[in-house]
């Protein structure tokens, strides 16, 4: 079976912030186009990487293909990463080298824990008119957000990221019991999990900064798609009773946490302590501990296949 490749993600580009820098000469135009030149070799290292362009096993997903068996096996793994991601992300607040980065490591790991993000925008009063099924899709507007800052935001126990993966599982039949915890975790899953405590959480911000914009970039690229479409069709076709707003919220959360990013990146490129090596070494190690995660699932389906047939 042949699978056809994710596009790449959008070209990193010298933003109007940088731009803006230089033209009030905040910034020298080498320094500009030496920016430049790294981010091209951050594109060319992460955003190709093979995990983000060809992860064999979300492209199976998205064709809604899973067995009850194979379905039940993703979401226990899956929210073994999700619920031990919490430990990398505390690590990540505690090692902040600056306040404002401290706050941008804390805006996602409450959000995580169900603090929703307030957009000081006027709330649409139309979302308060859709159906169950809508907010299933759309996400529960008392419960979710997909723009603003936690800052003054409300927390519920029903909006924590764990809470929403909960939802999916009962619809399996697996109970809270049989998730989240590492002793349900494969060994490639608890791989990838020491290694997000390791990298991501790191107390080198060099490393923490490189894995950080790597992970996001990655759950931008594609994968979270590929896993609602492979869902709705399950959904629609023997499912009907799955809740996916866990899944369709973070399609549609994670080009912010991209963006976020790349502006992390800028704050910290120009200044004197910046470490170009350990910045690359931070994402490339944490996308080979990315790809652990998801050729495990791959295998063990594959596996389950030679079971089967055999």
């Amino acid at each position: 079976m042949t699978y056809t490749l994710l596009s790449p993600p959008k070209p990193l580009k010298i933003s109007s912030r940088i731009q803006t820098r230089l033209y009030r000469g905040e910034l020298a135009s080498q320094q500009v186009e030496t920016f430049q030149g790294f981010l091209s070799e951050v594109e060319r290292r992460f955003l190709h990487h093979r995990i983000i362009l060809d992860n064999a096993y979300t492209h199976w997903f998205s064709q809604g293909l899973a067995s009850d068996q194979e379905l039940r096996h993703f979401v226990q793994q899956f929210s073994v990463f999700s619920n031990q991601f919490l430990v990398a992300a505390l690590n990540k607040v505690i090692n902040a080298p600056t306040l404002d980065q401290s706050r941008a490591s804390r805006e996602i790991l409450l959000n995580e824990l169900g603090v929703i993000y307030r957009n000081p925008r006027a709330v649409d009063k139309t979302l308060t008119t859709l159906s169950e099924n809508d907010k299933d899709r759309q996400g529960d507007p008392a419960l979710v957000s997909t723009e603003g800052t936690v800052d003054g935001g409300i927390c519920r126990f029903r909006a924590a990221h764990f809470e929403w993966l909960l939802s999916v599982a009962e619809g399996l039949e697996l109970t809270y019991d049989e998730l989240g915890q590492r002793k349900h975790g494969s060994a490639t899953t608890l791989h990838f999990c020491d290694e997000l405590i390791r990298l991501y959480g790191s107390d080198d911000p060099n490393i923490a900064e490189g894995s950080s914009f790597a992970v996001e970039n990655w759950a931008a690229a594609g994968f979270w798609q590929e896993l609602e479409d492979g869902l709705l069709k399950i959904k629609q076709s023997r499912h009907p009773q799955l809740k996916l707003a866990f899944f369709t919220w973070h399609n549609r959360v994670e080009a912010q946490h991209a963006g976020h990013t790349l502006e992390e990146l800028e704050s910290v490129y120009f200044h004197p302590g910046f470490n170009h090596d350990k910045f690359l070494e931070g994402g490339q190690e944490i996308l080979e501990a990315i790809a652990v995660f998801w050729d495990g699932l791959n295998d063990d389906r594959l596996k389950g296949e030679d079971v089967a047939s055999s």
